[in-house]
């Protein structure tokens, strides 16, 4: 880690500056496979805490593998507080799964690029999820998720850039640490706040 936060506070004194102010940042870490996709999907849009309350409520109902999450009917799902949207996205990607249009195992050997084509086509998985499941469970170090509120809010905060695309292009002196530079982010959005989050 050393060496990206060298990087990046030679690109962006900001860096060092939230080090300073807040000490480093946590690297967030998930196992990989079918869980954690679920847990991506109960997050898309709500608090952390929220969707980890809720894949709780599932995993002490049933064990989240796709047999299960297949057979679960959509009361169920409701009962333990999945939105219809979500429980529709898990129920594809469940069957994805049982019918083998996607090998969740095989994505650590594929490219962050074929990680993304391979679970783009599944309804329910979109850039922010692809983006969060390549960082925090496949550790791939390069990565900014501008569909992420706290990244896109901090980033107009501490370098007053306000369009999206300006974002993306400012980002690219970040590269090959872009990832890095995320976890800085959030670690200052969630410190000035007083928030803690588990990951």
């Amino acid at each position: 880690m050393q060496e990206a936060i060298d990087f990046l506070s030679s690109k962006s004194p900001v860096f060092l500056e939230i080090i300073e102010k807040y000490g480093l940042p946590t690297i967030p870490r998930r196992p990989q496979g079918f869980e954690t996709l679920v847990l991506l999907i109960l997050e898309q849009q709500v608090s952390i805490d929220s969707a980890k309350a809720t894949f709780l409520k599932i995993k002490a109902y049933k064990t989240c593998n796709p047999e299960n999450m297949t057979v679960l009917s959509d009361e169920e799902f409701r009962s333990l507080g999945v939105s219809r949207q979500k429980t529709k996205y898990i129920k594809i990607l469940a069957e994805a799964v049982l019918n083998k249009e996607l090998d969740i195992e095989g994505l650590a050997l594929k490219t962050a690029k074929e990680v993304r084509e391979e679970l783009i086509k599944l309804k329910g998985i979109g850039n922010w999820t692809i983006d969060i499941y390549l960082m925090f469970c496949l550790e791939e170090p390069d990565m900014i998720p501008l569909g992420d509120i706290a990244v896109v809010n901090t980033i107009k905060e501490l370098f007053n850039i306000h369009d999206k695309q300006e974002m993306e292009i400012h980002a690219e002196q970040w590269s090959p640490y872009r990832s890095y530079a995320t976890y800085l982010l959030w670690h200052h959005y969630l410190t000035k706040r007083n928030r803690k989050i588990t990951y």
